[in-house]
This record gives C-alpha cells, structure tokens and sequence, in this order.
C-alpha cells in the first residue's frame, strides 16, 4: 500500500492532488514503471532560489540634489533586491524613477525584462497607464478646456446612466469570454467607468503645438476599476504559482508562467484591458472634437506601464514610456508622449532601443517624495498660496473644486533635469513639445469624502468651543 511518503520519495512535493494520486495508484496496483509513468505528469518542477547576486541593471538617472541622492539609493536598493528574482533577465531605472514601496518592489521609472513569466506586481493595479494626443486645429484653448471640463470625469466611481458612452458588444464579448475579466462587477465596471480618468496624477491638458501653433489635447488615465479588478485576480493566481515554484520570492514579484493555460489567459486579458483603455481615451477626445465641431487629427497614443512582450522576454514597465516600435504593433507614429508637470510643456519624443533603455524613456518627471512629505514640507502655507505661486501664466483647474498640492508643480522633480538626463543617457530625442495653457486634474476629492468628514468633525469635538473651532480650507 503506497502511502505519501512513498510519493515524496519519487520527487512529488505534498499537495491536496496527493490523496487523488495515492487512492488511484492504490486502486490499480500501480508499481515500477507504471506508478513513475502514472505519477510523472503531477511531479512539480525544482524550486527556483533567489539569485545570491543580482544582475547588473542600467542605471539611468543620476542625483543632483541630497534629497535626490536618497531617492536614487532607495530606487537602487529595490532594483538590486528585484535583481536577485531567478525570472528576471534584464533591468533598468529612468530619471524620473522614485520607490514605489517596501524594498524589492519595482520602482516608478523601473524596467524589469523576465523569461517566460508575467509579474502582475510589476505592471500594478493601473494597468495600462496611458496618454493620448489629438490635435484640434486652431481652437481658443479656455473653450476647450471651458468644454472639456464639462464632458470628463474624474473621481471614484464611473458615469451616471444618461451620461455614459456605449461599450462596443464585441469588447464586452472578448471581455466575457476570458475567465480573468468575465464578472458581473468587471463586466460592468467596463461599461460605467468607460470615459472616466479617475484621480491621482490623471489629467486633462490642453496647450499649444511648439511646431503648428494648433491647440493639442492631451489625456493620461489608465484603464480605472478594470484593470484594478484584473490585478487583484492576477496577483491570487501568481501566489499560488509563487509557492509552488519559487517561496523565496517575495509576494510582491510573484509570477505567472506564460507558457502555462492561466500565463495565456492573462496575457489575452491584459491585451484586452489594454484595447479598453485606448477607447477610454478616444470617446473622450472624439466627444469633445464632435461638440467642439472640429476634426481631431494626428492622434497618438502609448502606455507607459504595461508589460511589453518580445519572444519569450516580457518587459515589465512601471512608469517608462516604450520606444520600440515591436512594443507597440499598432502604432501609426513614432511619436511618443512625455508629461513633466502640469507648468511644463509635455514632450514629444522619438527614440531607438539600446543596450542602457532596453527599448525604452522616462515617463515624467517623477517624485523626490511622497505626497504627504511634500504636503509636510509645505506647512506655513495655505493651499491657496501655494496654488497661486505654482500656478502662474497657466489655467490649472481641480475637477472638484479643491486644490490637491501634491499635484502642484513642486510636488515633482526639476523637470529640466529630467529632460537634461534624458539627453545625457541618450534615452530619446526631443523632437517637438506641447506647451501648457491648462490642465484639469481630480483634485482632493476626499476632502469631502464621508469618512473624512467624519474624522474631523471627532477633531472638532475635541477642540475647546467644539466645531466652531475648527476651520477647513
């Protein structure tokens, strides 16, 4: 009588297939030949140990302040933990890179290329990040942004019913027929979110073409409550492939094997997710073209964190905009977009794969701190001064009437720097820019959230004379 320690003896790893294999091994009197041949579809590969020294990475950013100097040490620690991953074969930081959470994680402005395998941790929940441009002639730019700010939407949540914009049957259909992306809640988070850009660093922006002179739309959003919900799923299948192949890796670089049924069915679902997003842009930009009366022209596009695949080799780009075109098959220009702030004109960009941007630039001009560190370091100041000193010479306006400093220009690094970096690491060529008239961001639309509200009125009782004494900006 067999028992599982006879199956650990032949290579098996214990599991819930054990007593399965024991009752039917049993049950036919299986031995020798038979039992190995019966028994070795279920053997799981050898345990993948962390490298004991990370591959080298491409270092493209260089410090030109202390506290620019910590960031890039802590972005340098993180890539060097990353490195260690046993999928990982190839890696790279940009000037704008920043830590995106404990050490190990990929950092905003990271590159992480892997053989065979999809980190849904290293693309993270806004999948497919993106900017899109149309050009809309010679229009006033206050109109289009006066008409913009009537027909975006920003903040939780997706459009009312008689404010939504019809998903096209043949993408609910793809979307229901992929095991990752077809429940009710998905299903129909992708018809009520369609047209929304959420909050965050999102905007909407409108400026002048530095070569035409025609005003340009500009809008960077990701694919919203979608791509959230396939994350999340993502991330539960990689676990379960993490501690059968590799428990040494953290959870945060957990894998799907691409070549595997889950690894093909996320990599269809994040192409889908990705074509959801393009429109997600597009009905914006053709809506407000259409009410504007105008044709939008010279449209282009491009995610910059998305994962990228060539052969077998998937690029993990969080935060980095992809220059090669076999990044991007459907791409019609080899333009590529690169905001730096909301005071900054955006960058148009072209460029070529090398060995140090593994075919990719910067995305923006990045963080030196995080929001409430900037936010602390602003006290002494109101908001509104702080608006009023960041936002000079451009029409900078908050979908929710409240100013979120931590999206003021200041909030970012010195994006002449960046660009400065950009040039010096030769990740792209500037070939045109878009300069600012204005742009619509969500703004702190949880100041008025309910559960802030409740939190300061227990402040406010704790005030001597109560709310009277408490004041909000």
């Amino acid at each position: 009588m067999l028992t599982g320690n006879d199956l650990i003896a032949l290579g098996l790893r214990p599991g819930k297939h054990f007593p399965e294999i024991l009752a039917h091994a049993n049950a036919h009197g299986l031995a020798g030949e038979a039992l190995e041949t019966y028994v070795a579809p279920f053997r799981m590969p050898a345990l993948l140990p962390l490298r004991s020294e990370p591959l080298a990475f491409h270092e493209n950013i260089r410090a030109s302040s202390a506290v620019e100097q910590q960031n890039v040490e802590q972005v340098c620690r993180s890539m060097q933990q990353l490195m260690r991953v046993p999928t990982v074969v190839a890696g790279a930081v940009m000037p704008d890179a920043c830590p995106a959470g404990p050490v190990g994680t990929i950092p905003v402005g990271g590159v992480v290329a892997t053989r065979n395998a999809i980190h849904p941790g290293m693309h993270s929940a806004d999948i497919c990040c993106s900017v899109m441009l149309s050009n809309l002639g010679r229009q006033d730019p206050c109109a289009v942004l006066d008409a913009a700010q009537a027909l975006t939407h920003f903040g939780p949540g997706g459009r009312p019913p008689e404010r939504q914009f019809a998903l096209p049957p043949d993408l609910r259909a793809e979307m229901a027929a992929n095991p990752f992306l077809n429940s009710v809640r998905g299903l129909q988070m992708a018809q009520e979110h369609l047209g929304t850009q959420g909050d965050g660093n999102h905007f909407l922006y409108v400026g002048t073409q530095a070569s035409t002179g025609d005003t340009v739309l500009v809008t960077h959003h990701g694919s919203r409550g979608v791509g959230a919900l396939l994350y999340k799923a993502g991330m539960h299948v990689a676990e379960r492939f993490r501690q059968q192949l590799s428990p040494e890796t953290a959870p945060a670089n957990a894998w799907i094997p691409a070549d595997s049924p889950e690894g093909s069915q996320y990599w269809a679902a994040l192409q889908t997710v990705r074509r959801w997003t393009k429109l997600n842009h597009e009905v914006l930009h053709d809506a407000l073209a259409a009410q504007l009366g105008v044709v939008a022209s010279a449209r282009f596009w491009n995610e910059h964190n998305f994962v990228f695949r060539d052969g077998d080799v998937y690029y993990h780009a969080k935060g980095a905009t992809p220059l090669a075109a076999h990044f991007l098959p459907d791409a019609q220009d080899a333009r590529r977009i690169i905001p730096l702030n909301m005071a900054q004109p955006i960058l148009i960009v072209e460029g070529d794969v090398t060995a140090r941007n593994l075919g990719f630039a910067p995305h923006g001009a990045g963080r030196n701190l995080s929001r409430t560190q900037h936010k602390r370091q602003q006290a002494g100041q109101t908001d509104e001064e702080i608006y009023r000193q960041e936002t000079q010479g451009i029409d900078a306006r908050f979908f929710f009437n409240r100013i979120d400093v931590s999206e003021l220009p200041s909030a970012y690094k010195d994006a002449e720097e960046v660009k400065r970096q950009i040039t010096e690491f030769g990740l792209a060529r500037v070939v045109d820019e878009i300069r600012p008239y204005g742009c619509l961001m969500a703004g702190d639309w949880e100041h008025d959230a309910p559960w802030k509200a409740k939190r300061r009125a227990k402040l406010a009782a704790k005030e001597p004379g109560g709310e009277e004494q408490f004041v909000t900006t």
